[in-house]
C-alpha cells in the first residue's frame, strides 16, 4: 500500500481529510501530516511517504518551497497541491515543481480517493518500467559476459580467427590487444587434491586471486572452464613482466591461497606468445602442464610414501634434479655418464616385493615426457604416451632391467627431439593439401584433418600454430577467401553462390566476412578488379594472413 502524508495549516482541513477516508479500505496508509513545510521536511524524510498532499499558502515553508526541496531530494514522491487560490501564477508554479495534480479547495473525500488512485497508478506503471529496465540491463550484462566468455574460450580453442575475434571484442568492448600473452589454468580443489569444495568457497578465492592479481603490472582476462577451473589471459608488455607474473602465481600466490583457504590450487601454466594467434598454443600448453603437474605430484607423493616404508627407500633417492637437467640442457654422449650416475641407486632398491622401484621409474618417465611436451617433440597425448611407457615399466624386476628401461626412456627422447623438424614438415605438407582440397566442405572441422594426419587434433592444432605462424582456422579461412577472390573474377556467380562453393552455408556471415578480411565487399572487390585495381584487397588478405 502507498503512503499519505498530508501538509496544511489549517487543523481542520488536516482532521477532515484524515478522518472522513477509510485508508486502509482504499489500500493507503496515512502516515502523518503536518502544519507547514517546516514541520514537514523532517518527516518526510523520515517516513518516505509515496504521495505527498500540500497545501500552497503556509507560514514558515510555504507549500512550493518544500515541493521544490522534496523534488530535489526525493523525486519519485508524487506531490498533490490543494489550493484555496485559483490564480494562474500558482497553478503555474505547482507546474514547475512537478506537481501530479493542483485542485482547488473544498475538496470532497471521494475526489481526494479519486485523485490518490490516479497517482497510485502512475507510481506502479513507473516502478514496473523501472524494473523492466533493470531486468534488461541485467539481462543485457548477463549476456556481455557470456559473449565474452564465449569469445575468450573460442580463442584458446582455436575456434575463431584473430581478425574475427578483434571485431567481436571491439563490440564487446575488450580490449585484446598486448605485445605479449600467455595462459594459465588454475583448478580449486580440497586440500587432498581431488575433494570437490561447495561453489561459494571457490568464489571466494577466486576473488581473492583476483584481488591479489590486481597489484601486479599486467592486464588480466578470465573465463570459467567448469565449477572448480578458471582460464587466466595474462596480457604484458613485455615478457619478463609476464615471467614475473608467473612467477608469483606459483609461488606467493599459490601459497597465500593454500593458507588462507581449505583448499589446493592445480596449476596449468602455458607458453609465452608474441601474436594473439598464439593463446591456442599456450592454451594447449597449459593444458599439458597442468596434466603432467598433477600426474608429478601424485607419483611423488607415492613415491614418498613408499621410500618411507622401506629401510633402502630414503638412502636410495637417486640425484633428481641432475636428470632434470640434463634433458633442458644435456647432449646425447652425455646419457650414458648419467645413466652409470644412478647404478649405485638402482641396485639399493628391492625390486621385486616393493613398489618403490616402480614410483621411481614412474618419476623419471613423468619428467622425460613432461619436458618432451613442453618442447613440442612428442606427437601423441600424454594419458597416451603414459599408458605406454606404464606396460613398459611394470615389467621391470630387477636393476639391470630399471637400467635397460632408463637407456631406452633416454634413447626414445633423443630420437624425438632429432626426428621433430622432419615430421612435422611432412605432417603439415599432408595437412594443407587436404584443406586445399576440401576447403569448400562446410562441415570441415580439426577433428577431420587430425583424423587424416593421423594425430590428436589438441597436437596438430599446436603445431600448425607453432610451425604455421597462423592456427589452423585461420588458414583454413585464408584458403576460402582465396577461393572465392578467385571465383568473383572467374565467374558471374553470386556471392551467395560462391558462399557455398567456398564452404559456408551462411551468405551473410561469409559476405561479412569477405568485407572484414579484405576491406571490400564481393560487388566492390570485383568491380575494382575489372578496373585493374586490386592492390587494396590483396594487401588486407596478406595482413590477414600475417596476424
Amino acid at each position: 500500500m502507498k503512503k499519505i502524508m498530508l501538509v496544511d495549516d489549517e487543523i481542520l482541513v488536516r482532521e477532515s481529510i484524515r478522518d472522513c477516508i477509510n485508508w486502509e479500505k482504499e489500500g493507503f496508509i496515512y502516515c502523518g501530516d503536518a502544519s507547514d513545510g517546516e514541520v514537514a521536511l523532517p518527516l518526510i524524510e523520515q517516513l518516505e511517504p509515496d504521495i505527498l498532499i500540500t497545501d500552497i499558502k503556509m507560514p514558515f515553508m510555504n507549500g512550493i518551497e518544500l515541493c521544490e526541496i522534496v523534488r530535489t531530494r526525493m523525486p519519485d514522491v508524487k506531490i498533490i497541491i490543494l489550493s484555496g487560490h485559483d490564480e494562474f501564477e500558482y497553478a503555474r508554479a505547482a507546474l514547475r515543481v512537478g506537481a501530479m495534480e493542483y485542485c482547488l479547495k473544498p475538496v470532497s473525500a471521494a475526489d481526494i480517493i479519486r485523485l490518490l488512485q490516479e497517482t497510485s497508478k502512475v507510481i506502479d506503471k513507473e516502478r514496473q518500467e523501472r524494473e523492466q529496465r533493470l531486468l534488461l540491463l541485467q539481462m543485457q550484462s548477463n549476456n556481455a559476459v557470456k559473449s565474452q566468455q564465449k569469445l575468450l574460450n573460442d580463442l584458446c580453442c582455436g575456434l575463431i580467427a584473430t581478425a574475427e575475434a578483434m571485431h567481436t571484442a571491439a563490440q564487446l568492448n575488450v580490449t585484446l590487444h598486448a605485445k605479449h600473452y600467455v595462459t594459465a589454468i588454475t583448478d580449486i580443489r580440497g586440500i587432498d587434491g581431488r575433494e570437490r569444495l561447495n561453489a561459494d568457497l571457490i568464489q571466494e578465492a577466486e576473488q581473492f586471486m583476483l584481488s591479489e592479481f590486481s597489484s601486479l603490472p599486467i592486464k588480466l582476462l578470465t573465463y570459467k572452464r567448469s565449477q572448480t577451473e578458471t582460464v587466466w589471459l595474462l596480457k604484458g608488455n613485455s615478457i619478463p613482466q609476464l615471467e614475473e607474473a608467473l612467477h608469483y602465481l606459483q609461488t606467493n600466490l599459490k601459497d597465500q591461497l593454500e593458507h588462507s583457504f581449505p583448499c589446493a590450487l592445480g596449476l596449468g601454466i602455458g607458453s609465452i606468445q608474441e601474436r594473439l594467434q598464439g593463446l591456442h598454443a599456450s592454451y594447449l600448453d597449459a593444458e599439458d602442464d597442468k596434466h603432467w603437474r598433477r600426474l608429478s605430484q601424485h607419483n611423488r607423493l607415492a613415491l614418498f610414501h613408499a621410500a618411507s616404508r622401506t629401510q633402502q627407500g630414503q638412502s636410495s633417492m637417486p640425484d633428481r634434479q641432475r636428470f632434470i637437467d640434463f634433458l633442458k640442457l644435456g647432449s646425447e654422449h652425455e646419457a650414458a655418464e648419467l645413466l652409470a650416475s644412478l647404478t649405485d641407486s638402482l641396485r639399493l632398491v628391492d625390486w621385486k616385493d616393493s613398489f618403490y622401484g616402480y614410483y621411481l621409474l614412474n618419476d623419471y618417465t613423468i619428467e622425460v615426457l613432461q619436458t618432451a611436451h613442453g618442447l613440442h617433440f612428442a606427437s601423441s597425448s600424454p594419458a597416451e604416451t603414459m599408458k605406454q611407457f606404464e606396460q613398459k615399466m611394470s615389467m621391470v624386476r630387477s636393476a639391470n632391467e630399471a637400467y635397460a628401461y632408463l637407456q631406452w626412456l633416454l634413447s626414445q627422447y633423443w630420437q624425438w627431439r632429432s626426428g621433430a623438424a622432419d615430421k612435422y614438415s611432412e605432417m603439415l605438407e599432408q595437412v594443407k593439401s587436404y584443406i586445399v582440397k576440401n576447403y569448400g566442405n562446410d562441415q570441415l572441422t580439426l577433428q577431420d584433418v587430425a583424423d587424416h594426419a593421423m594425430v590428436s587434433p589438441s597436437h596438430l592444432s599446436k603445431v600448425f600454430s607453432q610451425e604455421c605462424g597462423q592456427t589452423f582456422i585461420e588458414f583454413l579461412t585464408q584458403t576460402r577467401i582465396r577461393k572465392a577472390m578467385e571465383l568473383l573474377l572467374s565467374t558471374s556467380s553470386k556471392s551467395y553462390e560462391i558462399a557455398h562453393r567456398v564452404g559456408y552455408n551462411d551468405a551473410h556471415y561469409f559476405s561479412n566476412l569477405f568485407k572484414r578480411v579484405t576491406g571490400l565487399t564481393t560487388t566492390q572487390y570485383r568491380k575494382q578488379q575489372l578496373q585493374g585495381s586490386g592492390l587494396h584487397a590483396e594487401g588486407a588478405l596478406h595482413e590477414f594472413s600475417s596476424l
